[in-house]
């Protein structure tokens, strides 16, 4: 779903209504194309975070409750905002016309103390949106992303110049049809056309989710033709549609796929789905956003920040995913040891009757019940008890690269095991400090050679994720490998209860009981987290293993993470986010 002009319009509304006269107590940058401002309403008598996210991948406006982490120095666009905004107060937010275009008002004071009025525009378009903060005359004083005259001749953003609509779209406004323009526009329309595709075509600020509940609500069909429909049923569907917007009568909706991934959202509740799918109201639109793009902002953010650690696990996996495919290989040859043995007794015990030059001779296999005949391949330039002698050693050859292979392959394999526990610590890390902690541990592990941008420093104290379970009892759960030696062998003690995935990479996790026996609830939970940060499947139930701490071991020189067990037991659960996230303490 994009964020289409009916959500901006929505959002426009929410703030209006929660923040209006609020003041900007503080502005954050936590990523290069993301904005937050802290507003403390007087009317709510609470802090207030507006976030405006102007990238490529996730744009979107609205209040979070998200807190995420901060660089430790603040970037220009963020140092400017704050002399320009700080201490302001937020007039009003507009909507300009019907479109993704959002322009907030702010009065504020300058270098001098006069009032000045500031504004900040936020466009939300795609690969194209912008943040731009422009002055009572609309002049640009800054832009998160600066066009000029190379980049697009159609329109530039740059200080100095006099702000500037995006072009404008060759569509209909939507609040002005009515019976007749629609009776007009169907009739010089293809009549195999699907109505959903028309009105998305005709009309602007549409988003495709929102042509096709249009046209469901109009003809009843999400894939009805424009020959199909009742002009006088569309025109109602329009003057509903008007309505919403008119009384501000909107609804936050998620639409979640099977597995409960969100997979659309919408300013209104939408009816085109049916009973399929599973359709969640929010209070507001700003937990509705939460909600959509939480672990998407989440993913996007770990991604661009991790790059290193990424390339690195990549690069690591193809060159033991190859060294193993090679050593495999030749552990398959050494399986002609054995006939290299046979070859060399055969030729031992037939050196009486074999002479010197022959290429190659028939003997009788005495080490077989058949006694069949087997014929040996000779070097002419040796004498049968140098040949005996050749393949004799190229049997003690295979023999040993037998052994050393097997070490090696094995060694191998537990490399590729344990590169697979770092990734998916990647998967889980939340913060910056969960990336360090997960590049000091791979340059314990012998990859700071590889590791270009790591810098050796005094590492942050481990800090793993912790929950309540429903009968009070403490929770930790380790993000990487260090949070789990940290969970196993520091922060729990020996009678308390751990638990892990059964056979998978996933996170160690404790139920702090001091030996006592928790309810069959709690031991649920506790499986349940253990299951939920794990890279298990997400279908079925997930076996997950569980033991008193005393019976878990660390073998010398074992990578981190690594663990063995014993005296286990095994409960079978399913994976269930919005459960930990409840359990969770933040």
């Amino acid at each position: 779903m994009a964020f289409d002009a009916g959500m901006m319009r929505a959002v426009v509304s929410e703030i209006n209504r929660m923040a209006a006269e609020a003041r900007v107590e503080k502005i954050q940058q936590p990523q290069k194309d993301e904005i937050v401002l802290t507003l403390h309403s007087a009317a709510q008598r609470e802090s207030l975070r507006l976030a405006i996210n102007a990238g490529a991948n996730n744009p979107k406006l609205g209040f979070t409750a998200a807190q995420k982490e901060n660089p430790a120095a603040a970037p220009m666009l963020c140092m400017l905002l704050r002399k320009q905004l700080g201490g302001g107060k937020l007039v009003a937010a507009r909507q300009i016309g019907f479109d993704r275009v959002a322009r907030l008002e702010f009065a504020c004071r300058d270098e001098m103390g006069f009032a000045v009025t500031r504004f900040l525009i936020v466009e939300i378009m795609g690969k194209y949106s912008n943040l731009l903060l422009t002055d009572e005359n609309d002049r640009i004083i800054t832009a998160l992303h600066l066009v000029d005259f190379s980049t697009s001749r159609l329109r530039q953003v740059l200080p100095g110049m006099t702000y500037e609509l995006p072009p404008a779209q060759d569509k209909r406004d939507i609040f002005a049809a009515d019976g007749q323009s629609l009776c007009e526009l169907l009739s010089v329309c293809d009549g195999s056309l699907p109505l959903h595709k028309f009105i998305l075509n005709t009309f602007l600020g549409i988003s495709p989710l929102v042509a096709r509940e249009l046209a469901f609500r109009a003809a009843g069909r999400v894939d009805a033709a424009v020959g199909e429909t009742d002009a006088k049923s569309l025109a109602a569907t329009f003057a509903d549609f008007k309505r919403i917007f008119d009384e501000n009568d909107f609804t936050p909706t998620l639409v979640c796929g099977a597995d409960g991934t969100p997979a659309e959202f919408c300013f209104t509740d939408l009816l085109q789905y049916g009973e399929g799918v599973l359709v969640e109201h929010f209070p507001s639109f700003g937990a509705l956003l939460d909600a959509y793009f939480g672990k998407r902002d989440l993913a996007e953010r770990i991604k661009q920040r991790g790059q290193d650690i990424i390339h690195l696990l990549s690069h690591a996996n193809a060159r033991l995913s190859k060294k193993l495919d090679l050593q495999r290989g030749e552990l398959a040859a050494c399986a002609e040891g054995e006939t290299f043995k046979l070859w060399g007794d055969l030729i031992t015990a037939n050196l009486y009757q074999l002479k010197r030059g022959a290429a190659k001779v028939a003997l009788p296999n005495y080490y077989s019940e058949a006694c069949e005949t087997v014929e040996v391949p000779l070097d002419t330039r040796l004498s049968p008890a140098q040949n005996a002698q050749k393949y004799y050693k190229k049997y003690n050859k295979s023999k040993n690269a037998r052994v050393v292979l097997t070490e090696q392959i094995a060694a191998a394999e537990a490399e590729l095991r344990y590169l697979e526990t770092v990734s998916a610590a990647l998967e889980r890390a939340e913060t910056e400090s969960d990336l360090a902690e997960i590049r000091h541990e791979l340059s314990q592990s012998g990859y700071a050679s590889r590791m270009r941008n790591y810098k050796p420093g005094k590492t942050a104290a481990v800090k793993p994720m912790e929950f309540q379970t429903s009968g009070g009892y403490r929770v930790l759960c380790g993000k990487n490998n260090t949070q789990n030696d940290f969970v196993t062998f520091r922060a729990a003690g020996k009678l308390d209860l751990w638990f892990h995935v059964k056979d998978r990479p996933g996170s160690h996790t404790v139920l702090l009981c001091d030996g006592d026996e928790p309810p069959e609830r709690d031991y649920t939970e506790a499986a349940v987290i253990a299951a939920t940060y794990s890279k298990a499947g997400d279908g079925g139930l997930v076996p997950v293993d569980y033991t008193r701490v005393k019976n878990v071991k660390k073998p010398p020189a074992a990578k981190p993470g690594y663990v063995t067990y014993s005296t286990n037991y095994t409960a079978f659960v399913a994976r269930d986010e919005k459960l930990c996230e409840k359990l969770r303490v933040k």
